[in-house]
């Protein structure tokens, strides 16, 4: 019987260590595939410290670009108010030349008309063109008469 309880006792001892040599080559995987996986991770942290580097770089290169930006701008805007302010000079000259100029003309025209008389009406010349030429007269007296009074709008 003591060789039966010895024989159960190794066979008992081999199967435990038959476990546990299973146990321990799966869990000798796991270390492998873990190591693997930290070397992964090790390389994807070293890339993202990489790619923060440069995106802080070029946070510091676009902010800079924003300072010149603005720098520009502002001079481009007192630039454009010098401008501004020069073209509303000679605009506001431009209107008292015109102002001027229509008190002249208004000024003329009326010691023009009481001294002198009305010139005699030419005779009617009867031609091919004729007919033309007045029609192209009146529409030249009208045209005259339309900018003299736009001039004196202005000028009132």
């Amino acid at each position: 019987m003591s060789f039966l309880v010895t024989l159960l006792a190794d066979i008992l001892v081999a199967v435990l260590l038959v476990a546990t040599i299973a146990t321990s080559v799966r869990l000798s995987r796991r270390i492998a595939q873990l190591k693997g996986d930290e070397a992964a991770l090790r390389q994807t942290i070293g890339d993202l410290m990489i790619a923060t580097s440069s995106a802080e770089r070029a946070i510091g290169s676009l902010r800079a670009a924003v300072d010149e930006s603005d720098r520009m701008l502002a001079e481009r805007l007192e630039t454009a108010a010098a401008c501004a302010a020069g073209i509303a000079a000679q605009v506001g000259a431009g209107e008292t030349v015109l102002a001027r100029i229509g008190a002249i003309v208004g000024e003329a025209r009326s010691a023009a008309r009481p001294a002198a008389a009305p010139p005699p009406a030419p005779a009617a010349v009867q031609g091919v063109h004729s007919e033309r030429l007045g029609a192209a007269a009146a529409a030249s007296l009208a045209m005259t008469e339309r900018a003299l009074q736009r001039v004196r709008n202005r000028a009132a």
